[in-house]
């Protein structure tokens, strides 16, 4: 359950909101018009999260806070909390309702948008620059990441053809399958702060995943990958 609440005088224009269900909740605060800071705190009951979380509403109507609710909940950027990490509560409500697979919240999974290094690190990079300014050439972050954040070599999808990927492999796998992950960890991580996506963006990490089934095959890794697999299909279909 969301309840918004801001706060207006001479001096300053503040929001305060939280969201609270089950035994966690998340607040949300910070001067109008920013994104502001999320802390998820957790609670050994549904109950008692539920009694705090109504305590902390009858303290913002006392300090003056206004009941909002009319807050822009889509047009907001969604961060996580640094000490909890990746939550449904600190990701945009588009990408919860679309992507809900618990491994787009699993930090050790390795396919998973955030759950590899380059994948965690990536988030941190793209939380770190909208925080900074809301504008950002989504297409050419990940590229921006790897050779100027990181000084290593991108690799873009030139093609798709087996024989194509197999060249690529056999002089540059490392510096490609580094390519791929950060591609799609960039598309995932725009919708889940901004809940939508730059088509062309869209489009390199679907190239981006298919080419990494296309390297599993020619590496022999094994079976297909069933979560490789669902993030295109969840990709083609945002």
């Amino acid at each position: 359950m969301k309840q918004s609440f801001t706060f207006h005088d001479e001096k300053s224009s503040k929001f305060w909101w939280i969201d609270y269900s089950g035994c966690d909740f998340v607040v949300n605060y910070g001067k109008t018009g920013a994104a502001g800071k999320y802390e998820i705190k957790e609670f050994d009951s549904e109950e008692e999260c539920t009694k705090q979380a109504e305590k902390l509403m009858k303290q913002k109507l006392k300090k003056g806070y206004q009941a909002d609710s009319n807050f822009d909940f889509i047009n907001h950027l969604y961060f996580d909390d640094e000490e909890i990490g990746l939550h449904t509560k600190t990701s945009h409500p588009n990408f919860v309702k679309h992507f809900a697979d618990d491994f787009y919240y699993d930090c050790g999974e390795e396919e998973a948008p955030f759950g590899s290094d380059e994948g965690s690190d990536t988030l941190a990079e793209l939380t770190e620059n909208l925080r900074k300014k809301s504008q950002l050439n989504f297409v050419e972050f990940p590229k921006f990441i790897i050779e100027k954040v990181w000084g290593m070599k991108y690799v873009p999808v030139s093609s798709l053809l087996e024989d194509d990927v197999k060249r690529v492999v056999e002089t540059d796998e490392m510096n490609m399958i580094q390519s791929d992950m950060v591609t799609y960890a960039v598309a995932f991580g725009q919708i889940k702060i901004t809940g939508v996506i730059d088509p062309g963006l869209k489009h390199c990490a679907i190239d981006s995943l298919k080419r990494i089934q296309q390297t599993a095959k020619i590496l022999n890794w094994g079976t297909d990958s069933e979560i490789s697999t669902k993030m295109i299909e969840d990709l083609c279909s945002f």
